[in-house]
């Protein structure tokens, strides 16, 4: 049995001990730096080595550098093109160098540190160009995110927009520009097949050198190397993307080639959620413009004031409306003001609403007479079986001097309030039917005057309906909203419409509430601001 104390001598190695056919290079050097022994796979890697030469110069300067020190830690280096991790075993007066090669598991090791950095960084991007769904933005944030991860200058372009082609380009450390180019994009080979969607051009088939100059930009000096990539959106082609490289610099790989193809399918999957996101908006600002209620002025003598609040403070659309149009009747030119309540709320009844107010100006020849017109609008809406019921209020309003006329006629709606000069309130004698729930209607007119300074207030239920209060579950009411009407005798439209939506709005603080609409028409009193809504510096009207 060995004794712990005194152990066995370590047995010198040479070329008799039976490792000079292992796998692993191996090479014996003593303390005073020469070579002892070696193996074949040392002798084949370092070819100049032999036993009784001295280690520095014959073997690699890393490994001779750290013997020479005495480590006794494992040092790594590289022979040619290969990588090694060489291993001390110290024995008697040498030390044995295992030489390991490691080039295939660091190969490995970079390969996938590289994967996992590119992952993320597609990662970071993808949050990045999502972020905004500006097209110009998404435009800036690829070019910028591509000069500074893909090469050394980026250039996004995008489809034409009517001549020219929108495009931004950046350096890497600098900013992104903005230009709108007339250009041919076939200038550089492979960019407009790149724009019409097709598969990129290996980067070896193109030449620098034909690049185009609007494709370098300032200052940045000759291409070295150029990637030309489509940019893929859904369903149609987003843009394209221009890598380059300076002249000093190596050409793309396949592999950047590949890792440029999922940034550029990103950056095209952005680009064009933001083309259509514009698209939607712009589409949606066209469509909105037709149904929110128009902005009211004095007409033919009169003045008209409307105020709409949907029931969803984040909605702009909704199931009240009004209108205010000039028709020619069998009297004379007259006004015909239209406010109206569509059974429902939300985007469902703005566009009932939008199809309602389009027949109403459709049936605007009719409209000096209203049962005419009304029965007209409840055939209509009767023939669609999609429709809900709606009620109206229809108001001809025609100046006779100093007085204005007004013929109010109601189709299930309640009937307008009238405001005297002395601060009487009055409601218009007028009833009638829904309209869009019976083959017939009926309806009776009421005619009105108002004297200077009186007016005649429209307005929907979600005014008297809309709950709030003290206890929060008290309704405005009528009587609330006659005595705001009695406040407002001899206050011109605006001022009326105003203080009816304030009040209202009041009561109901934060809680839940109906579509509300109030329109108002008044008859000039004198001289006086006719606009105190804030937005200008109002007008006087005799």
């Amino acid at each position: 049995m060995a004794d712990p104390a005194h152990p066995a001598p370590a047995v010198a190695i040479d070329g008799t001990a039976g490792w000079a056919a292992a796998p692993a290079a191996a090479v014996v050097v003593d303390r005073s730096g020469t070579i002892r022994a070696l193996n074949d796979a040392a002798g084949l890697l370092f070819p100049a080595a032999g036993a009784g030469r001295g280690a520095d110069g014959a073997i690699a300067g890393w490994l001779a550098e750290a013997h020479e020190c005495g480590t006794a830690q494992v040092v790594r280096g590289e022979v040619g093109e290969r990588c090694f991790a060489a291993h001390p075993v110290p024995h008697g007066d040498a030390v044995t160098w295992w030489l390991l090669d490691e080039t295939d598991a660091r190969t490995a090791r970079e390969a996938l540190a590289r994967e996992q950095e590119r992952t993320t960084f597609l990662s970071d991007a993808s949050a990045a160009l999502l972020g905004s769904l500006n097209l110009d933005r998404c435009m800036e944030v690829a070019a910028r995110l591509a000069a500074q991860h893909l090469a050394d200058a980026a250039f996004v372009l995008a489809p034409a927009a009517g001549a020219s082609f929108p495009a931004v380009s950046c350096v890497r450390g600098g900013e992104p520009v903005r230009a709108s180019l007339d250009v041919d994009p076939d200038e550089l080979p492979g960019l407009g097949e790149a724009l019409q969607g097709f598969p990129p051009v290996p980067s070896r088939w193109l030449d620098p050198d034909a690049a185009p100059s609007w494709v370098l930009p300032a200052g940045f000096g000759p291409a070295g190397s150029i990637v030309v990539t489509p940019l893929p959106g859904h369903g149609v082609p987003a843009g394209a993307l221009v890598l380059l490289r300076r002249g000093d610099r190596a050409s793309f790989t396949d592999s950047e080639e590949l890792f440029a193809r999922l940034f550029a399918a990103r950056a095209g999957a952005a680009m064009s959620a933001a083309r259509v996101f514009a698209l939607q908006a712009s589409i949606t600002d066209t469509l909105m413009r037709e149904l929110l209620p128009p902005t009211l002025e004095q007409l033919g003598g009169i003045e008209f004031a409307g105020r709409y609040r949907p029931a969803r403070d984040g909605e702009r659309i909704g199931g009240d409306f009004y209108d205010v149009h000039s028709a020619i009747t069998a009297e004379g030119d007259e006004s015909l003001a239209v406010l109206g309540d569509v059974c429902g709320k939300g985007l469902d009844a703005a566009v009932l609403t939008g199809k309602i107010r389009t027949t109403l100006r459709a049936l605007l020849p009719m409209a000096d007479d209203h049962h005419r017109l009304l029965d007209l609008l409840n055939r209509t809406l009767g023939g669609d079986t999609d429709a809900r019921y709606v009620t109206l209020v229809l108001v001809s309003a025609r100046r006779e001097g100093a007085t204005v006329r007004l013929r109010v006629t109601c189709a299930g709606h309640p009937p307008p309030l009238v405001v005297r000069a002395d601060g009487r309130v009055e409601e218009a004698d007028s009833q009638g039917t829904l309209i869009g729930v019976l083959p017939e209607i009926e309806s009776s007119s009421a005619d009105i005057t108002l004297q200077p300074g009186e007016t005649c207030l429209l307005y929907t239920d979600g005014i008297v309906e809309a709950k709030g209060g003290p206890l929060e579950d008290a309704m405005f009411g009528e009587e609330r909203l006659k005595q705001a009407v009695a406040e407002c005798a001899n206050m011109p439209a605006d001022a009326v419409v105003e203080r009816v939506q304030m009040l209202a709005s009041q009561w109901i603080g934060r809680g839940t509430h109906d579509d509300m609409a109030v329109l108002a028409i008044t008859a000039p009193r004198g001289r006086h601001l006719a606009a105190v809504g804030g937005h200008g510096p109002g007008r006087y009207t005799a």
